[in-house]
């Protein structure tokens, strides 16, 4: 998936969810940007954070061989 694709789909997530970026971030123990400069390409999420965000948009990754 490309930067972009990820940052349509997470701002989409977010929206669906009711949720402002400032409270997501918050809710997942980060700074009050943190979820904003994602969104805005300035950073990318570690693959750990990047689990914590699929939890609170309870997104299922599922691995198929």
């Amino acid at each position: 998936m490309e930067k972009a694709d990820f940052i349509k789909r997470l701002v989409a997530l977010r929206v669906s969810k009711g949720a402002s970026a400032r409270d997501m971030s918050l809710s997942l123990g980060q700074n009050h940007g943190y979820i904003n400069s994602i969104e805005n390409g300035k950073t990318f999420p570690t693959m750990t954070n990047f689990f914590y965000i699929c939890e609170y948009l309870h997104i299922c990754l599922l691995y198929t061989s």
